[in-house]
This record gives structure tokens, sequence and C-alpha cells, in this order.
């Protein structure tokens, strides 16, 4: 996977010297292909049969040239804008391209060949010019709610191999010059807990029919010359831009490290290391140095590493810059075989795909907080794992499989200038969570509390988000599985910041017999009608507490995001009144005393 940057120099000076297509017709031709990328996400979440896919947005389309390059997307989730492209490019090596033809199409979810974990199935088709040449491949992946394996819902996190969390599809033809493998498709879904699971793959297989039409259409219009050429183009200009950003950066070598609770075995201090080195226009992120423990169960595949790094590096650069291959391949990434963030062929990685896999983006932004503060905000979070609750639901009989997505708030970090806002951190792309009301409509459950947790943010000169207070009771006989981190190592702040509040998940919540999650609850029975509580973690802030306005920290108790006691103990914000009567102020004369105090303390 290391790229050779003399050979790669070499190949884009003569690529600028051939390419002869005008700017504006290739930036044209980019922004029809992204049309399509959106075009098919879309038609995903309008045709997909099963929440996960109609609601959530988790998924990527995105069009690969007939190299495998990375040519344009539209992003869904940020780590699909790799983990999408290198089962195409296996595909493209292994089969050969003559194995590709008109009407084709593929599916392939095997983290080993280029994925991130199984229940991301890829979808992919060849598009053609009129003389029979390979041009384009369209690609659209969306996670899936079941792989089938030892376990429903996809994450077995406590299996021994990859084997173990499911079926592995490296790249298998679905459509044959435009007839259906039912033979294939049977097998696809006979190896599958959810009916639902091959409407769900035939809406990505006509979305990448449909974008195989619409790129027809663009190829027609412009010609495969053009097209070819503006793909270059755009390539090209996304790694000059990317040099020239990285140019402005100050030279250095950067270092930092981040840890993960544990597994999901309960092996502590899983340990991510990065040394990130600033060279004029060149960028080398090195994970040397990251946890090799041969016994730990917390993989994240390569495709799925370098999806991370990428998802952070790009938050700190111009977001203008095309998200093509030219971007990416301008990053020098060393992920050494064997450690935690690119393990040896067999690993489960189910889990590891969140943990340590979004963690990339904590180190990263640790180790650039001190020399780029303005743009080192961690796109990261720490759910673990959905939390996965099943049983039988009445009304129809049928195992149902409820991943927990509804609408919760979480993990997003403070910027310089900028409380956190919202939900979600960034990480998560344009995923959609499903209100209370809509899951409460497809599972047999009733959400009783979702608020945001007061003193959970971490408290900065700009504030973390809160996190959230979430209850959720179940009307019939049901299992939680599901894997929890962030309590150990919450959300970090930056620059002085302080850190989010940690996560906490209770199971026979409000009984007599409650139950705090340590890291794994391995298919937790509750009886009928019992509760669940999961207190999300809340996002770190960023710089020195003490120099928040002191106005905002008023705002922020009058909100409920930060309690009274909570504004002088972590602030220096003494207030004088009553929060009931609304009527608090500060006392800046006490406020400046403490504040001076606590700085002469240190």
């Amino acid at each position: 996977m290391d790229v050779d940057l003399v050979q790669l120099a070499g190949h884009r000076a003569r690529l600028a010297d051939t390419i002869t297509v005008d700017p504006v017709t290739a930036e044209v031709v980019r922004g029809a292909m992204e049309t399509v990328c959106w075009e098919m996400a879309t038609y995903v979440s309008r045709t997909a049969t099963t929440p996960i896919l109609n609601q959530s947005n988790e998924r990527n389309g995105s069009i690969l040239d007939a190299r495998g390059r990375l040519a344009a997307l539209s992003v869904g989730i940020p780590q699909f804008m790799l983990s999408s492209a290198l089962p195409i490019r296996f595909a493209l090596e292994y089969l050969g391209v003559e194995e590709f033809r008109p009407g084709d199409v593929f599916v392939a979810n095997d983290p080993y060949h280029g994925g991130g974990h199984l229940p991301d199935y890829n979808v992919f088709a060849p598009v053609f010019d009129d003389g029979g040449e390979l041009i384009l491949i369209p690609s659209i992946q969306c996670h899936h709610g079941d792989t089938g394996g030892g376990v429903p819902g996809g994450y077995n996190v406590t299996a021994n191999d990859i084997w173990g969390e499911g079926v592995r599809w490296p790249a298998i033809k679905v459509i044959d010059r435009g007839v259906e493998r039912r033979d294939v498709l049977y097998a696809l879904a006979t190896n599958n807990r959810l009916p639902g699971y091959i409407g769900d793959l035939r809406a990505q297989i006509g979305a990448a029919q449909l974008a195989v039409v619409r790129l027809g259409e663009i190829i027609e219009r412009y010609g495969s010359g053009t097209v070819r050429e503006s793909v270059d183009s755009m390539i090209e200009y996304a790694a000059k831009r990317f040099r020239e950003e990285v140019a402005a950066w100050p030279d250095g070598v950067y270092e930092a490290d981040a840890y993960v609770d544990h597994d999901p075995l309960g092996n502590k201090d899983i340990h991510i290391h990065v040394k990130i080195t600033v060279d004029g226009d060149a960028l080398k992120i090195d994970y040397t140095g990251s946890d090799t423990r041969d016994e730990i169960q917390a993989w994240s595949t390569y495709g799925n590493t370098r999806g991370y790094t990428i998802a952070q590096i790009a938050s700190m650069m111009d977001p203008a810059i095309p998200k093509n291959e030219g971007f990416f391949e301008a990053i020098d990434l060393i992920a050494p075989a064997g450690c935690v963030l690119n393990p040896r062929a067999g690993k489960p990685v189910s889990a590891g795909t969140h943990h340590p896999g979004a963690d990339i983006g904590e180190v990263i932004a640790l180790a650039f907080q001190h020399v780029l503060p303005d743009k080192a905000v961690p796109q990261t979070y720490k759910t673990g794992i959905p939390t996965t609750i099943t049983g039988i639901d009445p009304r129809t009989g049928v195992q149902f499989i409820d991943p927990s997505t509804e609408v919760y708030a979480g993990w997003c970090n403070a910027a310089r200038g900028m409380d956190a806002w919202g939900a979600q951190a960034a990480s998560f792309g344009n995923l959609w969570k499903a209100t209370a009301e809509i899951n409460e409509s497809i599972f047999p459950h009733i959400q009783w509390e979702r608020d945001y947790r007061t003193d959970s943010g971490g408290p900065g000169q700009w504030r973390g988000l809160c996190g959230s207070h979430w209850v959720k009771q179940v009307r019939v006989p049901f299992k939680v599985y599901t894997y929890v981190v962030g309590m150990k190592y919450p959300m970090p702040g930056i620059a002085g910041g302080m850190p989010g509040a940690p996560n906490r998940l209770v199971l026979h919540y409000e009984s007599d017999h409650e139950l705090v999650v340590a890291h794994t609850a391995d298919w937790v029975p509750h009886a009928a009608d019992e509760k669940l509580n999961y207190d999300y973690g809340g996002g770190g802030g960023w710089g020195d507490p003490l120099d928040r306005d002191t106005q905002a920290v008023l705002d922020d108790v009058l909100d409920e995001y930060v309690s009274v006691e909570g504004a002088e103990r972590d602030y220096g914000v003494v207030l004088r009144g009553s929060l009931e009567e609304l009527t608090l102020e500060v006392d800046e004369e006490a406020t400046a005393r403490l504040r001076s105090a606590r700085r002469a303390a240190g």
C-alpha cells in the first residue's frame, strides 16, 4: 500500500504536461459526477427497506476511473471515502478488466480486501464508452443491519476471528451483463438474518445502475476523452491544492498518543501513537508505535485507517479542495502491518472499525493542537458500537434488531472561537438519526428521556457539547448487546480545554438489580418493560476555561448546559441571585478574585 513518492511526482509531472482540457470544463464534469454520487445516495434512501439505509444516510456514493482512482464522491460517512475505493481496486486486479462488462454489477464487503468491516456492503458497476472502453466505475457503499455470523446485528465483538463476524464477499458479480444471478442473490439472502436485506441490496444495485445511465449521458455529451482528462485534471488540481495547504503549516515533527479504554474482551488501554512530519509541502503520518498485542480485539483495517486519517486531515483544510485521489495520495501514510491500525488477515474488526479507528481523529488533533490550534478539532466519537437490542416483535412474530439509532447528543468538541453545537461530531458526516416517534413505530419500545446532561460539555474558553441522558423502555422480553468505551478516556480538551464527561450505560435501569456495563454487554437478558439508560459523553473544550467570557458562562447556566456550581468549579465564575427566579447575575469582583487566585496557583 505504500506510495513511491519519487515515482508519483514523476507521474504528476507527465500528467500535467498531457492535460489539454480547460479548467472550466473539468470543473463542470466534476460537478456533474458529484451530482451523480449524490443521486445514488438519495436513490438508496428512497428505495431501501430497513431504517439503517432509508433513514440514516449511512452510505456514500463515489466514482472511480478505469484505473481505480477516486474521481468524485458525495460524503455520507467520511471514513467511507477510502474503504469504498479499495475493494474496487481489488476487483480490477484480481478479476481483471476483462471481467468488467456492460450491464455488470458487483458486490463486496470484505475488510481484508479494502473494506472497513463486514456490515459495509459496496455495490459497483462499470461504465463504457461507445467503443467499449471502460471509463468510470460508480460505487454505492452502505452499512447493513446484519452480516450473518455468530450474532444478530453485524457486531460480534467477542468473535475469535473475522469468520465469526459474518460472511465475507471479496468481489462477486450479482448482475452479469444485465442478467440477474439468482443463485448469487439467493446465497446472499440465506446468509443474512434480516428479511429486508435483499431489498436493501437491490436498492444499492438500482442506484449503481442509475449511475451507469447518468455517467453514460455525461460521456455522450462531453466525449470519453474529455471525461478522462477532466478526471486527470481534477486529481492533479486536488494534489496541488493539498500541497499548497501543507506548505503553509509549520515544518516540524509532531507526536501524540491516544488510548481506547479497553477492547471488547476487557484488555485495557489500547494505544495509538502518531508521528506527523511536515516538511515543506510533504506530509507524512506514521502510526509506528501503536499497539501490537496479539491478544487484543480492537483492530482497524488499513482501508478504515486510511479513511479516518483523511477525514481528519480534510477537516483541517480548505473544504473547496476536491476529495479525490489527488488529495488522498498526497499523504505518505505508514501503518505497520500487525499494529491495531493495520491487522494481519483474519483478525476480527467489527468493533475496531469504530475503536481504535475513530480515535485516529483524536490523536492527529492532539499532535497538531499547539501548531495548528485553529484547525485541530478532533473529528471523532466515543460510541463503542451501537447498542443492539433484540427480541420478538409481537406484532409480527418475527425477531427485531434495534440498533438504537435515535437522535442523541455527544462527543462534539469546541473549536477556537466557537462552542460545540448540535448533536453529533462531524465525523458522523451526514449521518441522520431517527426521531423517537419513527423508531417507536418500528420497534416495540418507548423513548422516555433524551435530554442534554448538565455539566457534561468539556469546560474551555469555548465549551464542548453536552452529552445526552437517554432512557428507553422495551415492551417485550429482550437482550442487549453492546461495547462501551469513553469511560476512562472521554473526549479530550484541546489547547488547554478540559475533557468532556464520560459515557455510562446502565442496564436494568431503575430496578433493584441495576448493572453498569464495564466494557461489553454480552446479550444481557431483560424482562418486558425493563429500561436501559445511556448517558452519552460530552465533547472536549477548547482553551483555558478561566478565559471564557463571564456572560457566556451565565448564559450556559440559564440554558442548563452548566450548573451554578459548575460555573464556579470549572470556570471560576461566581454567580449571585436565583436560577429558579431567573435573577442570576455575575459577581464580577468575586469572579476576578477567584480567577486571579487560580491563575496564580497554576
